[in-house]
This record gives C-alpha cells, structure tokens and sequence, in this order.
C-alpha cells in the first residue's frame, strides 16, 4: 500500500491533505508531518490521519509533498535526508526552490518535482505547473500530477518556464482581487452600496470566468461581443488604453517574474 506524506502543515498543507481526502485518498495512506503538537491534535481530529515526526513520515512514505516555506526547506531536508531513498518522489511546493538544490540535499536517486500552485486550490480550483528534476521519471510525474490535480488543475511546464508561471498564476489571484476591489470601490463612488457593488463586481467576475472557460473563445472575442460601437463599454475601454492598463499589466508580470528569479538565486 502506497504512503503518501505531506511535511508542513500550514495553510497550503491542510489545503492539500484535505483536497486529497475529499478526492478519495485513503486516511491510512496518509500521514503529516508536523512538529507543533496542538496543531498535530487539531489535524488527528480533523482528518483522522497519523501525524508523525518529518524523518517519520519521510521514512515510511513513497510519496513527500513539502509544503514548507522557501527558508525552511533546506533545514527539512538535512532533517529528512538520511531516511530518503532512490525512486521515492519528493514534491516540493515550496516557491523559488529549484529542483537542483532539493537534488544537492538528498541521495542520488531520489525524484524531485517541483510545483507551483495557487491560493483557489483552498477551494479546488487552483492552478498548479510542475517540472521534473534529473531523476523523474513517467510515472512519478504521473503520480505528482495526480496529487496536485486534488485541488485543481495542472500543466507541465519545463522548469525555465517557473519564474513566468509564478508571475502569472503563483501571484495571478492578488492581481485578480486588485481589480475586483478597484470595481467594488468605483461602484461606491458611482453611488453604490458596498454590498451591492461587491454582488455586482463578484458575480461578473465569476459569470466571466465561466464564459472564458465553456465557451473557449478567445478573451478578444468576447470583449467584443460586449463592446458596442460609441457605447458605455467602449468609453470605459478607452480609458483604460489611455492610462496604459495593459503595458501596466506587463510590467507588472516582468516584475514579479524577476523577483521569482532572485528568490531563487537567494536575493
């Protein structure tokens, strides 16, 4: 029987140990590891699942999901090293770490993918893109994807690729919320009420989404279909050509981007 251990039991942690038991991951296939003994007992309660030390759950375990915050990950991995044997599956969802610097921390042998997800996968919709380290092979890709694919959907990028999927999906949702809050408070201006202006900003947010995703147009399709000739669309549009959104939109993404790329540099 296959173990399956999540190391790091934060937000992100719980967000996939529960993604996995709601997609039908057997509790006894599962274990966590987790130092904090309140946070332990709350989990035990929680999911009915055996939380263990990290050498523990790292020894006993095919399958190492580390969900542990960027500085931590080398300490984890010295903690971890000397159960870590060839073939089994590290998954680190840690942002910036490279899959060379896991591989220079633990025995040779030792497959290593790395992940970045995002924030929906708290309520399964995130977007998660792994890339393969030196050591992987089909089925450990297979078996990252099927883990991530718990809360959300997956892409396979090469790993070159990470620093612009950090810019465009790691941290895709604050910009999402930027403008969502910059609606809600453009509707309190009109004359809006806060509640009104929230329904309103949210539920076109969400109607859009799904006419993006089952309609499968191109978003200039639809932008069009919107835009009548002389209309109010069109004089909303063109304010937001004149005052650059778009350009704003690309320098933004460069710049998160080239933060990606100095974390994992160690700037």
């Amino acid at each position: 029987m296959k173990q399956t251990a999540v190391i790091g039991a934060g937000v992100m942690g719980e967000t996939l140990l529960s993604g996995l038991v709601r997609a039908g991951r057997r509790v006894d296939q599962l274990l966590v590891g987790e130092k904090r003994e309140a946070r332990a007992k709350e989990l035990e309660e929680r999911y009915d699942v055996a939380v263990v030390s990290n050498v523990e759950a790292a020894s006993k375990a095919d399958t190492v999901a580390l969900v542990v915050k960027p500085q931590d990950m080398v300490d984890v991995l010295r903690e971890i090293s000397d159960v870590l044997r060839p073939g089994q599956l590290l998954v680190s969802l840690a942002a910036g770490i490279t899959t060379d610097l896991i591989e220079s921390h633990v025995p040779e042998g030792v497959a290593v993918v790395r992940v970045m997800p995002n924030t929906p996968a708290l309520v399964d919709q995130g977007m998660s893109a792994i890339s393969a380290g030196s050591h992987c092979d089909e089925a450990h890709l297979a078996e990252a994807e099927e883990l991530m694919a718990s809360v959300g959907r997956v892409v396979l990028v090469p790993e070159k690729q990470q620093d612009a999927v950090t810019a465009i999906s790691g941290s895709g949702p604050a910009y999402i919320f930027f403008v969502v809050e910059s609606m809600i408070e453009a509707g309190v201006h009109l004359g809006l009420p806060r509640t009104t202006a929230s329904e309103l900003a949210i539920q076109t947010l969400v109607g859009s989404a799904a006419m993006l995703r089952e309609t499968g147009e191109h978003p200039t399709v639809l932008r069009e279909q919107v835009t009548s000739p002389a209309g109010t669309t069109a004089a909303a549009l063109r304010e937001l050509e004149i005052h650059r959104v778009r350009a704003a939109f690309l320098a933004a993404l460069e710049a998160a981007r080239d933060r990606s790329r100095e974390l994992a540099s160690g700037g």
